[in-house]
């Protein structure tokens, strides 16, 4: 399927700030970077879920409340991470705009778990998780840290089987990142980040498990 482009970033460009739309054709570029390495087939879908994830990124946490309430999203609001919410609005909100023909199931999850993760991902969602995290305009010390671990290791793999190790490891380390930040920021962790990490951390293959 072949994506209006010029009609997508113009509304994108209606609701996310500068930094915010730049930072999301970075998102855009790496996934189509990392589809073309772990499914050639899916690189320009992969890029279009790139594009979409942060739609409602900087939407206020009143609004990101009243999309939830207006699509009927369940939330915890004794317990509410603000900065979570704009995965599980912005999946919605894409999907309304543009429809589902563009925003299908595989876009829609993309989107949904691109910030927490979770246990046994689908191959698209880890790629667009993964692009979020390393996009080169990305220059937090955690996020060069795992660009350059998957990019130092990925050119070294001789096989398929060798590329889908290093993809384990580097989300192992993601999470690791994600979860040693928030501790020592004492702040929530999601229940789909810990349990996304003990199943790559403990899954050993991750290359049969995607082609079952």
């Amino acid at each position: 399927m072949s994506y209006d482009y010029e009609f997508i970033t113009g509304v994108l460009k209606t609701l996310e700030t500068e930094k915010r739309y730049k930072h999301t054709l970075g998102v855009k570029k790496e996934a189509y970077t990392l589809g073309m390495i772990f499914m050639p087939e899916k690189s320009d879908k992969l890029a279009l879920a790139g594009l979409l994830h942060d739609i409602t990124k900087d939407f206020s946490l009143e609004k990101q409340l009243s999309l939830c309430d207006e699509y009927a999203i369940s939330i915890n609001r004794e317990n509410l991470v603000p900065k979570l919410l704009h995965a599980k609005t912005g999946c919605e909100y894409a999907k309304r705009i543009f429809g589902e023909d563009i925003v299908d199931k595989e876009v829609y999850d993309g989107i949904y778990y691109h910030t927490t993760g979770r246990s046994n991902m689908s191959l698209f969602e880890i790629i667009i998780y993964l692009a979020d995290y390393i996009e080169e305009g990305r220059q937090f010390e955690d996020c060069v840290l795992l660009r350059d671990f998957f990019y130092d290791n990925i050119r070294k793999a001789q096989n398929k089987e060798e590329q889908f190790e290093v993809l384990r490891k580097t989300m192992v380390l993601s999470f690791d990142l994600t979860i040693k930040n928030l501790l020592e920021e004492g702040k929530q962790i999601d229940s789909d980040t810990v349990n996304a990490r003990n199943y790559y951390l403990t899954n050993k293959n991750l290359l049969d498990s995607m082609e079952e």
